[in-house]
């Protein structure tokens, strides 16, 4: 048996979609300028190059690391402090007929004699430079397929209208992640293009859960206008999307704050694209299909009359 909406206690989220789409446009924009302006900060995966974790035995600048290194050859070394700070992390450019050991040697060496006498090196992590763009091109690839593979699904899945909403909010989740990389300069890896391609899954599964119930309530409900059943809709999924979005966010702030640097990349774009997708189920993907004129007549599937039909009722 069908629930009878209760319009008494509905959020009117329609309400703000004015704002927020205003709200939305601007964010994008200033994202896409983000990217465009002061780029992403590529990790090691696509850039090639050596990594090197060094621990100190005491406190250090890395300015004062970085200098020392200047010094010594190494002009484009970039050096960054990560958890305390006896730790830090050296990046250096590929560097022709230099391998990872001798890199190794010497930057200890030269932090020994400088520093401190008792620094090691945790890990090291050498990428050639043709494997770099070897892998940004398959990133580039796998995130193509995926929206792709998405596109065509949305295409069978819903009415033009709803599959057009839900591609506007693939895009508006997608642009947000990407220029909050641009902003913070966090390391744009391999594991941060795994974080976005689950939050394109997420934000997508997100809306598919509001517009089977939108789908359902406007073929059902024919006194209410589409407003109404629109707000009605979200207020029904709501305690849904906020049970899966918190329980999510304990678990990614958890891997963000314990889980190292490895897991800190990739973390940071779930939680931007968690609290990104859960917005633009309501206010980019509902709103878009109903700019587009959604109603109730888009979503009754058309009775199709059977050969021969009339021959019967006319028996």
């Amino acid at each position: 048996m069908f629930q009878i909406l209760k319009l008494d206690s509905d959020i009117n989220f329609m309400r703000w979609r004015g704002p927020a789409g205003i709200l939305s446009a601007i964010l994008v924009i200033v994202s896409l300028a983000l990217v465009g302006v002061r780029g992403l900060n590529m990790g090691l995966d696509f850039t090639g190059g050596t990594l090197v974790e060094l621990e100190f035995s005491k406190s250090v600048v890395a300015s004062d690391i970085r200098g020392v290194l200047e010094t010594e050859g190494f002009e484009s070394a970039t050096v960054q402090a990560y958890g305390s700070s006896r730790d830090m992390l050296v990046r250096l450019p590929p560097i022709e007929q230099a391998s990872a050991e001798t890199l190794n040697n010497k930057i200890t060496d030269v932090l020994k004699t400088q520093l401190d006498d008792q620094v090691i090196i945790k890990r090291t992590e050498f990428v050639g430079p043709v494997v770099g763009q070897e892998l940004m091109e398959s990133a580039l690839l796998a995130m193509v397929v995926a929206l792709i593979s998405i596109l065509i699904y949305v295409a069978f899945r819903f009415e033009w209208r709803l599959g057009a909403g839900a591609v506007a909010a693939l895009f508006h989740d997608v642009s947000l992640i990407f220029g909050f990389y641009a902003l913070t300069q966090l390391e744009f890896n391999l594991t941060t293009v795994a974080g976005v391609l689950s939050v394109i899954g997420y934000s997508l599964n997100d809306t598919i859960v509001v517009f089977d119930r939108i789908r359902e309530n406007f073929r059902k409900v024919r006194k209410l206008g589409e407003i109404a059943i629109t707000n009605a809709s979200l207020t029904q999924t709501l305690s849904r999307t906020l049970i899966t979005s918190l329980t999510t966010l304990v678990v990614l702030f958890a891997l963000y704050f314990a889980g190292g640097e490895l897991l800190a990349t990739f973390s940071a774009s779930l939680i931007v694209g968690v609290v990104v997708g859960s917005y633009s189920s309501i206010y980019i993907a509902t709103t878009t299909a109903l700019a587009l004129g959604l109603t109730r007549e888009s979503l009754i599937p058309e009775e199709i009359e059977k050969e021969g039909a009339d021959q019967q009722a006319m028996l």
